[in-house]
């Protein structure tokens, strides 16, 4: 008799027991919210300035992050040039685990503002905006106002520099040279700038005593008059 009552707190013991197993194993887990991009930012590459028609020097970084300011991986970035032209590469990327990437921007060949628009799913694009610089003046760097004999080159060489605003130099810009008076003969009669916007060329003056003249083209700009004398 003494150990009915045993037996029966052991009994209810189970029953709360399987109750609360039971329980247990009818509870739903709360569905866990999706982390979705926040933010696209720029990281690095915005407002440069390099010539018209050539690469940026500093490549375009992007980054995305959610809430937290973490960077998100596996998403996908998209560019488009805005205003200018040009060309980016790569026109789209997904991220990397930084949550970056990274494109070269190649200018368009004219335009001074430039910009590139960069989208993601889900947040607001953002505008890169670059400057382009295009030429703005011809230099006579060296050989003007020289003298030689009839028929004969000129000892130094004509050098002329293609700046842009700022005294850059512009590389791979086409320069013209024409005589316009006295004969005579430019070689090459035209050629690109080099690294340092730089053309040179031989002048051969004209078959008679006298004043020669020249004139040096680049795009649009306003000529400019070389002059050389030849001598008996």
């Amino acid at each position: 008799m003494d150990s009915l009552p045993a037996l029966r707190f052991v009994h209810r013991v189970m029953l709360i027991t399987s109750a609360t197993l039971a329980l247990s194993g009818c509870k739903k887990e709360l569905p866990v919210a999706p982390v979705v991009p926040d933010a696209l930012t720029i990281v690095q590459g915005n407002t440069q300035a390099g010539q018209a028609g050539l690469d940026l020097p500093t490549p375009i970084v992007l980054r995305v992050t959610d809430k937290s300011g973490l960077g998100m991986p596996d998403i996908s970035v998209t560019l488009a040039i805005g205003e200018g032209g040009g060309i980016v590469t790569p026109a789209s990327a997904t991220t990397d685990a930084r949550g970056e990437v990274k494109a070269k921007w190649t200018l368009g060949p004219r335009a001074v503002n430039q910009t590139l628009i960069a989208s993601a799913p889900g947040v607001e694009p953002v505008t890169i905006r670059a400057t382009g610089l295009v030429p703005s003046e011809i230099i006579i760097a060296q050989g003007n106002n020289q003298t030689a004999k009839v028929g004969l080159a000129l000892q130094n060489a004509i050098v002329v520099r293609v700046l842009a605003a700022g005294n850059v130099a512009m590389v791979g810009v086409p320069v013209a040279f024409q005589v316009t008076a006295g004969g005579g003969a430019f070689s090459p009669q035209s050629i690109v700038t080099n690294s340092l916007g730089e053309a040179t060329v031989k002048w051969t003056v004209g078959l008679l005593p006298g004043a020669n003249s020249a004139i040096v083209t680049v795009s649009t700009l306003s000529p400019v008059t070389l002059s050389a004398t030849a001598t008996p």
